[in-house]
């Protein structure tokens, strides 16, 4: 049994090692002041002017202003869809509130998906519009972490850089090129990369098969690398087109983790405190492997009625005991498990076995992991979003022992504090307020394929996964409904924006302040001590914000599951 956590430790240590060149060529990409040719071209092509110098207000309006447009124009290929070329079935187009649950998915990257990728786009919108819009949210996220991350580096400043500039850098020097990469690695691997929208097959009893595909490679790689995680299946990553071979279950496992670990060592090299980089990556990763151990111990342990009724659960060579339903037989529980850690730690929503299925305690993993949203987080945005945490943190260290709190050498006042307030207190204020609304919702009821405490859980899942813009789901919940579309695609947006944007104006702030030397009085962060207090805010805060909706949901479930033990 000591062979899963070999894979583990194995899994974890090269990511840790190739965190570290992930993090000096987004460091780079930051801060270089050489423009390629191909990026002087786009500054042209657009009309932008590179020397700009933004404040936190004119680079945060530039980044919501052009997703606003780039969200409008998805929206409107969904719409005309049934009008576009490369549409051979003859999909008709998305209906208005389906429409706008995508775009808004798409452009936060969420990639919530209330429709059968396969049955309700063509291969043209799957490359004009999701493809597109996966590459767009993506970029804005690590462009908004590299702003957010000068605003800290800078002193006595009223500008954090320049978001034109920011953007197409990120996407010209690092998501093009490494999605590119990755997707020749999974043509080698089997994945379809075509314009074909099918094939037909003669199966072994020879039958006729009809077998849809399309440009499934490319759009797989940045779904991974961009923390995405739209499905070109309804299946997502346990699809065989989609996940074909251990390899790649692995390679999308490392894909996930690359650019938001890389982030943390980026943060480091720009603030020139390696030491605070590496404590911000030891934190997530002391919480990821901690859920890691929650979901896997769960599964494997399996159910109590089922070892009762007489099926055999233990864990052999011969079988994988534990609980298997909904998971892969390819996959097992071991590498469910990993991936399940992965995708709802970097939020990127990809999965490769039905999480509805999990134990109750197996899914605690996914929504806690949720609901923090920064262990390890999506690009760009899940490094600001630990960032908000640890200045949280500073501030209470700071009142315990009666000094003003600092930070990276600068003082944390009541406007820094009331903003990332404002940016913590959105994102449950979103998943509780529209749970709430839903319970009491009139035909809300009518989705569930479960009541009772899973059934609150289904719902409670899918606002959590829209306001972390997360995308994964627990599939018992029919959210293709005009209310569900509606209310979690604005759960999207307010998730995306209103915690971005305060914490955009907090980098502002502090890139105004005179950086001050440190004292006796001032309270280490680029220490062990500083990392434990950091993981114990994120749990204890996350913990008092959602353990009543956790309690209403997974916690009851698994009550229920041991009293029924008790009495078989």
């Amino acid at each position: 049994m000591w062979l899963p956590w070999m894979e583990y430790a194995a899994v974890l240590a090269l990511m840790t090692l190739l965190t570290i060149p992930m993090g000096k060529w987004l460091a780079r990409c930051f801060t270089g002041e050489h423009h390629t040719w191909l990026e002087r071209l786009t500054y042209a092509a657009f009309g932008v002017n590179p020397q700009e110098r933004m404040g936190w207000l004119r680079y945060g309006s530039a980044l919501l202003l052009s997703n606003a447009v780039m969200m409008l124009l998805g929206y409107l290929i969904l719409r005309l869809q049934g009008s576009l070329p490369l549409n051979p079935l003859e999909i008709a187009a998305q209906a208005p509130d389906l429409a706008f649950n995508t775009a808004s998915s798409f452009i936060t990257n969420t990639n919530w998906q209330a429709y059968a990728g396969e049955n309700s786009l063509s291969n043209a919108t799957q490359m004009a519009a999701i493809t597109f819009l996966m590459f767009a949210g993506a970029t804005t996220g690590v462009a908004a972490g590299a702003g957010f991350v000068r605003g800290l580096a800078r002193s006595s400043s009223e500008d954090i850089g320049n978001y034109w500039v920011d953007y197409v850098r990120v996407f010209w020097r690092v998501l093009l090129p490494l999605s590119f990469v990755m997707a020749l690695v999974y043509v080698w691997q089997g994945m379809p990369q075509t314009l074909h929208a099918e094939t037909v097959a003669t199966t072994l009893e020879g039958a006729k098969q009809q077998l849809l595909m399309g440009p499934v490679a490319s759009f797989e790689s940045i779904k991974h690398l961009g923390t995405n995680g739209g499905g070109f299946f309804s299946m997502n990553a346990a699809h065989p087109f989609e996940n074909p071979t251990p390899l790649t279950n692995v390679l999308h496992i490392f894909s996930m983790l690359l650019i938001p670990a890389g982030m943390t060592y980026a943060f480091g090299s720009m603030l020139l405190r390696r030491r605070q980089g590496w404590v911000l990556f030891g934190a997530c990763l002391v919480m990821f492997v901690g859920f890691l151990s929650l979901v896997f111990v769960a599964e494997q342990s399996g159910s109590g009625l089922l070892e009762r009724a007489g099926a055999n659960q233990q864990w052999s060579l011969t079988q994988p005991g534990g609980n298997m339903e909904g998971k892969e037989l390819r996959f097992g529980i071991v590498d469910t498990a990993l991936f399940v850690t992965t995708t709802t730690a970097a939020t990127t929503g990809s999965v490769n076995a039905m999480h509805d299925s999990l134990t109750p305690l197996g899914s605690i993993t996914p929504l806690a992991q949720m609901m923090l949203n920064c262990v390890f987080g999506g690009d760009g945005v899940g490094l600001i979003n630990l960032i908000q945490y640890a200045i949280l943190t500073v501030f209470l260290a700071g009142m315990m022992i009666g000094r003003t709190p600092e930070f990276l050498g600068k003082k944390i006042e009541v406007r820094e504090i009331k903003l990332v307030m404002l940016a913590v207190l959105a994102q449950p204020a979103s998943i509780l307020g529209f749970t709430a609304l839903a319970v009491l919702w009139p035909d809300a009821a009518a989705s569930l394929n479960n009541h009772g405490p899973h059934g609150f859980s289904e719902i409670l899942y899918a606002y959590a996964s829209a306001t972390a813009n997360n995308g994964s789901a627990f599939a018992g919940l029919n959210a293709n409904t005009p209310y569900f579309n509606v209310t979690i695609g604005l759960a999207m947006l307010v998730g995306r924006f209103l915690t971005l944007l305060p914490m955009l104006a907090v980098a502002g702030s502090m890139a105004a302040k005179t950086t001050v030397p440190a004292g006796p009085g001032t309270f280490p962060t680029a220490t062990p001590l500083f990392m434990g207090l950091l993981v114990f805010v994120v749990l204890v805060v996350g913990g008092l914000t959602f353990l009543p909706a956790l309690a209403l949901g997974p916690v009851i479930e698994h009550l229920q599951m041991l009293v029924g033990q008790l009495y078989a």
